[in-house]
């Protein structure tokens, strides 16, 4: 299936992108599930975890969708590139930001003020997107929010990042050590600062858990390209690699280290093997699933907010006959608001924009100073060889640009 641009998509990472999505939903409503075995409490208790997979997979995307433009365009991507990625984030959550006012202004006006979670102070930095910058002691308002804001500073960093390195001229074994040393920064920098689990002190440490494995996420993506056309054997010493980590995550190492790298290690074995023949990550139930991810996730924390409120009387033992009710509405949700606000408020922000190639828009670059940036400038590497679609045709998509 090609996705908007016309390129073909791999689909095993929109799969994942949905089942991360749900990893999450299970993570907010696990200790209100009556009769929960300990054992899947302590399971979906990682739920947090996929959202480090969710920065890795971002910078993989991102890397395969632009790096090309800019080399090609230099600075002069910047303008489309971030509209683009305002438009992709921002409509949805400024719509779920409006019904968490909405349901402050409830709990206010029934004389139940919420100031802890949501403090009205705060909510410029929300409708920002800016939040999770340093700027705020605990998460608020719509709580999964905060790796959006994360990424948008990701978003900021990438232009800096294609311009710094050109991993088309870094040999494997330094893209392989680049990984390495990216993982080894994101657990000391944790484990210095006191945080034993990647999901600690999230307005402390999740910018920077962010822009470290997004740019990972960069670097990954350039082995796949490397190795796409003969992935079978790479796939197999990746999926190995992943289960040795996996193994020694068991054993004791710190998630802020096992974690990291597992995901990294997964997420190659995946790229890989998307689109191989009988793989189930390429099922149209899964993509979909993956397609409606960013609804799934902005969405459930306030649906199950307003859904104990109307429907549950003990949030710590909630009926599974409840539960499922509530995944259901989860699900039809996130359909509604994929297709309802997502996808419509998306094309109609793009449509502000048209390139200067195009004769420009009201939101397009003006003047000759983005056009006086080099695109061939890197910091590391020669000047880079022959464009990827020049010699291979168009890159594939992974999940959107």
């Amino acid at each position: 299936m090609a996705g908007m641009t016309g390129k073909p998509e791999l689909r095993a990472l929109t799969s994942m992108r949905g089942i991360a999505a749900w990893f999450v939903v299970l993570y907010h409503i696990r200790l209100s599930i009556a009769g929960l075995p300990a054992p899947w409490v302590g399971f979906f208790a990682k739920g947090y975890l996929a959202v480090d997979f969710f920065f890795l997979l971002s910078g993989f995307v991102i890397w395969l969708s632009w790096s090309e433009k800019f080399r090609a365009s230099g600075f002069a991507a910047m303008p489309g590139f971030l509209h683009k990625r305002v438009a992709r984030i921002w409509p949805l959550h400024l719509f779920m930001l409006g019904c968490a006012v909405g349901l402050a202004g409830l709990f206010a006006a029934t004389g139940r003020q919420e100031e802890v979670n949501y403090p009205f102070r705060e909510l410029p930095l929300h409708i920002a997107l800016v939040q999770n910058w340093g700027f705020t002691g605990q998460l608020s308002w719509n709580d999964p929010s905060w790796s959006i804001s994360a990424e948008l500073g990701a978003y900021l960093l990438f232009p800096l990042l294609t311009l710094a390195i050109d991993w088309r001229r870094v040999p494997n074994w330094a893209v392989l050590a680049a990984i390495a040393a990216l993982v080894a920064l994101l657990h000391a920098t944790m484990a210095r600062g006191g945080a034993p689990s990647l999901g600690t002190d999230i307005p402390r440490f999740g910018l920077i858990r962010c822009l470290i494995e997004f740019s990972a996420g960069t670097a990954i993506c350039a082995l796949w390209l490397r190795w796409k056309a003969r992935p079978h054997a790479p796939a197999i010493i990746s999926a190995m690699i992943a289960l040795l980590i996996a193994t020694l995550w068991a054993a004791g190492m710190p998630e802020t280290l096992a974690v990291p790298a597992l995901f990294a290690a997964l997420l190659l074995a995946l790229a890989l093997t998307s689109g191989m023949r009988r793989n189930p990550l390429d099922n149209g139930a899964l993509h979909y699933l993956g397609e409606i991810s960013y609804a799934t996730y902005l969405g459930h924390f306030l649906l199950f907010v307003v859904f104990k409120l109307a429907l549950v009387d003990d949030p710590h033992a909630v009926p599974p006959i409840l539960v499922a009710l509530f995944l259901l509405l989860v699900l039809g949700s996130s359909v509604a608001l994929y297709h309802l606000i997502e996808r419509p408020a998306q094309k109609w922000v793009n449509g502000l924009y048209s390139s200067p190639a195009r004769g420009g828009g009201p939101f397009a670059p003006s003047g000759k100073w983005w056009r006086g940036l080099s695109p061939n400038v890197t910091l590391l590497g020669a000047p880079p060889p022959p464009r990827a679609e020049e010699a291979n045709g168009p890159p594939p998509r992974a999940g959107e640009e």
